[in-house]
């Protein structure tokens, strides 16, 4: 029997104010592929989509085999972080994701969705697009990671599972693997 797959979404925040971070997201993807090459079993069952985002978002990594390497995240020259566009277009990636793998007969797993940011967001309805995504069928396990100087009422607002914050001494990529092996470890997550 082919265990079911778990969508994970890696949702940065590239703006001006996440330009000196960059360079620790990238480390952490690093190390997140390090630990999913170390654990190929259960990491087969693992998809990663990586979206980026400051005044407008960006797929750049499509759902893919978390084996598959996966781009390197670069810096935008883009002053606004739209947490409300990144949400709406991730719903719709995710809500078309889900129904493709079922689609092909592949069973589901409730999807990840682990969000990096300051937490300073640009645009004030952005609650609202949180909102419908945390709505919909296929609700992501919404996990916050905060770098630099964080809003954290706002990523304790999105981060409704976790929040780690980068200032604490944890590492983006141990934060995904741990968040990402926690769920496929367990198999009351369905």
């Amino acid at each position: 029997m082919v265990p079911d797959v778990l969508p994970c979404y890696v949702v940065c925040d590239v703006s001006f104010s996440m330009t000196g971070h960059i360079d620790e997201v990238n480390a952490g993807m690093r190390e997140f592929r390090g630990v999913v090459h170390a654990e190929r079993r259960p990491a087969a069952q693992v998809r990663l989509c990586v979206v980026v985002f400051a005044d407008r978002p960006l797929v750049v990594h499509p759902l893919a085999p978390a084996l598959d390497p996966a781009e390197l995240i670069t810096p935008r020259q883009e002053p606004g972080s739209d947490f409300g566009a990144a949400f709406t277009l991730v719903r719709a990636v995710i809500e078309r994701d889900v129904e493709t793998l079922k689609a092909q007969r592949i069973g589901v797993r409730r999807p990840v969705l682990f969000f990096v940011s300051d937490g300073r967001a640009t645009d004030p309805a952005w609650p609202v697009a949180l909102a419908r995504l945390t709505e919909t069928v296929s609700c992501p396990e919404m996990i916050a990671f905060g770098l630099g100087a964080v809003d954290q009422r706002a990523l304790d607002r999105i981060g409704t599972s976790r929040v780690f914050l980068g200032r604490d001494g944890v590492r983006l990529g141990i934060a995904l693997a741990s968040s990402v092996a926690r769920t496929v470890l367990r198999p009351d997550h369905v």
